[in-house]
């Protein structure tokens, strides 16, 4: 079995260790929101985070799991909500599993883009394209090695594809976390060293150092993509203040990167509340739908 169907198989399995929430909280205005440690993740889940509850008196869970654990716990119910559903292509996989169980709300933001980043110190001449990884001399200097994050993104079930699509014979996609590849990459471009790292925009990476997304000529990591907020059925009837503020919380894509990189110097904590002191009317519009 391929990594996607151990990852879709393990669903219903890993899923088990969230607790059901629905109806149970409707009265006490708890929502659990499934996340994961990825930025952009964390930016705009903290936003929602601290406007629910301190704006509309919502108690707000988190709880950090796969990507396709959250899937499976929003469909069976047992989160109320994800606002990280990457689409139309990046979490395909689990939007035709599971996308029948699930209401979703729109774009959180729009103009996201998956792909394989490289320092733009890396000669144009010499690594280009990915079709360009084929070179002998690329590959030497590579080691072989392209550096993924979790095996159960998106991203990482693109880029297996892509390694296909490309022949990219005798390379590894090393698997780990969103944090092991910005230490790869921190390293490498401290050494002045060669390394591609699978990533996406927006994130705070590209504010920090000068980068380059490798050319993908035959579309393998797919195109633009837009984040959406999905929420288990029966959630705009249990919540329907959240609900409605949820469907209006739209941000800039420049925005989310704003906090994104201010939290690097500070917290997302700290930068979530500077947010929100600049942008009253926006946040009012979210609550009160008020424009």
């Amino acid at each position: 079995m391929n990594r996607i169907g151990k990852t879709l198989a393990a669903l219903s399995v890993a899923a088990a260790v969230l607790a059901p929430v629905t109806g149970a909280n409707a009265d006490d205005k708890t929502i659990n929101i499934g996340w994961t440690a990825w930025s952009d993740a964390e930016a705009v889940t903290k936003l929602a985070k601290k406007v629910l509850e301190d704006r509309m008196g919502y108690k707000v869970e988190l709880t950090m799991a796969d990507i396709g654990v959250q899937y499976q716990g929003v469909a069976t119910g047992k989160l109320d909500g994800m606002l990280m559903s990457w689409q139309p292509a990046t979490h395909k996989s689990y939007i035709d599993k599971v996308g029948k169980d699930l209401v979703d709300l729109g774009p959180m933001y729009t103009q996201a883009k998956l792909g394989w980043v490289i320092p733009d110190s890396i000669p144009a001449s010499e690594l280009k394209t990915i079709e360009d990884l084929k070179k002998p001399e690329v590959k030497a200097k590579l080691k072989g090695r392209i550096q993924g994050i979790d095996p159960g993104s998106g991203l990482m079930q693109l880029s297996e594809k892509a390694m296909k699509a490309y022949s990219l014979d005798g390379y590894q996609l090393v698997s780990a976390s969103d944090a092991a590849m910005l230490a790869g990459l921190t390293q490498a471009v401290k050494r002045d060293d060669w390394i591609v790292v699978t990533s996406w925009s927006p994130h705070w990476m590209f504010s920090k150092w000068k980068l380059r997304y490798l050319e993908d000529p035959k579309g393998a990591l797919g195109g633009e993509e837009h984040i959406n907020k999905l929420v288990r059925k029966g959630f705009e009837k249990d919540h329907p203040e959240a609900h409605a503020f949820l469907t209006r919380m739209v941000l800039p894509i420049g925005d989310v990167e704003s906090i994104m990189a201010e939290a690097q110097d500070s917290s997302y904590e700290a930068a979530v509340d500077n947010y929100i002191r600049k942008n009253p009317d926006r946040i009012e519009s979210w609550v009160t739908g008020k424009k």
